[in-house]
């Protein structure tokens, strides 16, 4: 995700002179953009003492936080402390505030994989240290991949967790269903996979390009006594549909709530 998050914002214009990557294994040349010549380090005590960073980005696994996290805080305690972002599932602001001190400007922010292709969703929450221009400084980072917005309740963040980080695959999932459903139908497998992708491309371009909400769009395709009422009539029964992704969701927060702690 944070590969993702970089090489975007360096197609963007961010000039590579002011990014240092920090990876014990450094992914190939070029793998971010094509041409550019980035400074990779393989840990905090290599970058430079001369380099004072604006914002710190944490795009590592939860589990590598703990060994991670506090060989940055000789940049936080500087005077003009950067803002620390992070986009771990799970790591809250007081685990971050405990490594680096309770004054240090942090954003919890939760992206998704939509981000690739400038459809990404980001909600974040900031603690009471992060000046108003390290917010902004914040939203044009993730305004720059897609939708961004802010939760004043860091609890909030797990529900985010389960609708839009994990929602991705929510997506992809029922495209793969709706291809084997088409096959089921007597569709070669290839274009019932054709159909399928670009039956929820086009359905998600339709929601990013009008304000009409969900339902009036669906009622749009839907005629009365018609196939697709047919088909509704399966997903509407007993609220099946609704009921599985209420429970999926769930469990992706719950899941969310625990890695928290």
């Amino acid at each position: 995700m944070g590969g993702v998050l970089l090489a975007s914002w360096l197609d963007k214009g961010l000039s590579e002179k002011n990014v240092i990557i920090v990876d014990p294994a450094p992914p190939a040349a070029g793998a971010f953009s094509p041409g550019l010549s980035l400074k990779i380090v393989a840990s905090a005590d290599e970058i430079p003492p001369a380099f004072q960073p604006q914002i710190v980005f944490f795009a590592v696994k939860p589990q590598l936080m703990d060994e991670i996290v506090p060989r940055y805080s000789r940049f936080a305690d500087t005077a003009g402390s950067p803002l620390f972002v992070s986009i771990a599932a799970g790591r809250t602001l007081a685990s971050f505030e405990s490594d680096l001190g309770a004054g240090t400007p942090l954003v919890r922010a939760m992206p998704n994989t939509p981000a690739s292709v400038s459809r990404g969703v980001t909600v974040a929450c900031a603690n009471a240290a992060v000046s108003e221009d390290q917010r902004l400084a914040c939203a044009a980072l993730f305004e720059a991949v897609g939708f961004f917005d802010w939760v004043a309740d860091e609890a909030l963040i797990d529900a985010v967790t389960a609708v839009s980080g994990s929602g991705p695959a929510y997506v992809f999932y029922f495209t793969e269903c709706l291809a084997r459903a088409g096959v089921e139908a007597g569709l070669e497998p290839a274009m019932a996979m054709r159909l399928a992708r670009s039956t929820v491309a086009g359905g998600g371009e339709m929601l990013h390009r009008t304000e009409d909400p969900p339902d009036v769009l669906r009622c749009n395709v839907t005629s009365p006594g018609g196939t697709t009422a047919a088909a509704l009539d399966i997903f509407l029964e007993n609220k099946a549909l609704e009921a599985l992704v209420e429970r999926a969701v769930k469990a992706a927060k719950a899941r969310a709530k625990k890695l928290s702690g």
